[in-house]
């Protein structure tokens, strides 16, 4: 479905944030990303659908070279990956069921686009994806009245909106509290086991990687470092993609969880220690 040939990104000013990189994604995977900040895992991210525009190698999306492509093909592929993102990128002074409608953009010519003429289909499509996020008794809520937790599920509605092939998340759930992480993360894992969705998610925490991904690949420095099943990810593994001075020396980083008669300390050692240290600095204001 989406094949990555030795692809190559280099910034003005000379940073290389990806080298050679080569992967390959089928169609039902949950694949998540992860590394230190500056890796390469948003610029991988949006290589895929053409948002980075690679310096060398191609991406082929549905078999068509995304480098190669006219800007107007290249819409039409993108018609078909839809895109959650950290920072929801909503509308915030209009409504909830408006924000998710923006989704239907693609199939919608642009004169009814202009006027918000919807057809009946596209508002049934929003509605149905509303109600897919809990979010149906939300939808003439403007934006902005809502939590993080809350902005975040109309993100993946809108997405859901555009009836992918593909859904790409890049940190979607960075700025929220834990346990709304792990609800959106729930979300975005039952919405790929229903749909057989393929589904790419960014994110610092290797404590939810471990938990929702089929497959996890590791960055370091721009390069793959690690692709290969959740399940065979090891302290060693893991000392690859951060670095050793990140492990801190914790030979029981990767321990499984303890039960709750466990001493709350060896709890702390468990892999969700060293993400939530990645991502504390990084990441911005947590939202409920």
């Amino acid at each position: 479905m989406i094949e990555v040939r030795r692809v190559s990104v280099t910034y003005p000013g000379g940073v290389r944030a990806l080298v050679e990189v080569d992967a390959a994604f089928s169609p039902g995977e949950f694949v998540v990303i992860v590394g230190l900040s500056g890796a390469g895992k948003s610029t991988l991210l949006r290589t895929l659908n053409g948002l980075v525009r690679p310096s060398a190698g191609d991406v082929l999306l549905f078999g068509e070279s995304v480098v190669q492509a006219s800007p107007a093909r290249l819409r039409a592929l993108r018609r078909d990956v839809g895109m959650i993102f950290q920072t929801f990128h909503l509308v915030r002074r209009a409504t909830v069921l408006h924000n998710v409608l923006a989704g239907r953009v693609g199939h919608t010519p642009p004169w009814r686009t202009l006027f918000g003429l919807w057809s009946r289909r596209d508002v049934e499509v929003a509605w149905s994806c509303l109600e897919r996020v809990g979010l149906a008794d939300k939808a003439y809520v403007r934006a902005d009245r809502l939590s993080g937790g809350q902005q975040q599920r109309v993100g993946i509605a809108r997405a859901l909106a555009q009836e992918p092939k593909v859904l790409l998340a890049d940190e979607p759930v960075a700025s929220l509290d834990p346990r709304t992480a792990r609800d959106i993360m729930q979300d975005l894992k039952r919405i790929q086991q229903d749909e057989g969705i393929l589904t790419i998610v960014n994110l610092h925490s290797i404590e939810l990687a471990q938990e929702f991904a089929d497959r996890i690949i590791g960055l370091r420095d721009g390069r793959i470092v690690f692709d290969g099943p959740a399940r065979d990810v090891t302290v060693e593994t893991l000392a690859e993609i951060y670095g050793e001075e990140r492990l801190g020396g914790a030979p029981g980083w990767l321990r499984p969880r303890p039960s709750a008669a466990t001493d709350s300390h060896s709890a702390g050692s468990s892999a969700g220690e060293i993400s939530g240290r990645t991502a504390e600095t990084e990441r911005g204001p947590v939202r409920r």
